[in-house]
């Protein structure tokens, strides 16, 4: 699946990821895994996109 594929169940604003939308705020995957850096999280910071991959 390329990028050109926007999943709109996934918005996404990280155009310097490699499964990010090229033309529109979207993720291009058909899943994403969240998670934490944090032992206890409890803001929206403390999350992360573990499907991140650098362009």
């Amino acid at each position: 699946m390329g990028t050109e594929y926007k999943n709109t169940a996934i918005e996404c604003s990280i155009e310097n990821c490699k499964h990010h939308c090229n033309s529109a705020d979207y993720c291009s995957l058909d899943k994403i895994k969240v998670g934490t850096h944090e032992c206890d999280p409890t803001k929206i910071p403390c999350t992360d996109c573990q499907s991140f991959e650098m362009k």
